[in-house]
């Protein structure tokens, strides 16, 4: 029995605990379902805000959704670039009146997160219809 015991703790102390997380392979931003590259080239010709980081991704998945960043942290804003459509290229700002250019990749993949607030959306709206009707239809069986 105690050979048992002392090969298990073995094994046990023996194991190897693995941690993995990425290494993204360049700096991004997602924006209305693109992704796009942030480039080192340096933009001036701003235009207006178009959106902004609103949530990170997830180191140890891969996982992301929504106009989210690898690299920037949240609020860091999107700005339409003088004279490029915003489906070629945006800049993202980097700096106080500093922005670099991010170029389009490719499609974000779909996430079940954004399925789930387009359902809930729906949800809430019937919801809200039925309460409306039922308030309609009580005024008026009240003589």
């Amino acid at each position: 029995m105690r050979k048992v015991i002392l090969l298990i703790l073995c094994f046990i102390f023996s194991s190897q605990w693995f941690v993995q997380a990425l290494s993204w392979v360049y700096p991004f931003v997602v924006w209305k379902g693109n992704v796009y590259e942030v480039t080192d080239e340096k933009v001036s010709d701003i235009g207006d805000i178009i959106g902004k980081v609103r949530r990170g991704t997830n180191d140890m998945t891969g996982e992301y959704f929504g106009d989210a960043s690898n690299a920037y942290p949240k609020g860091t804003k999107y700005y339409e670039v003088i004279g490029i459509s915003p489906k070629i290229a945006i800049a993202v700002e980097v700096g106080e009146n500093e922005w670099q250019k991010a170029i389009f990749v490719h499609k974000a993949p779909n996430h079940w997160m954004e399925n789930v607030i387009i359902v809930l959306f729906f949800v809430v709206l019937i919801v809200v219809a039925i309460i409306v009707m039922l308030r309609i239809n009580n005024k008026k069986k009240i003589p």
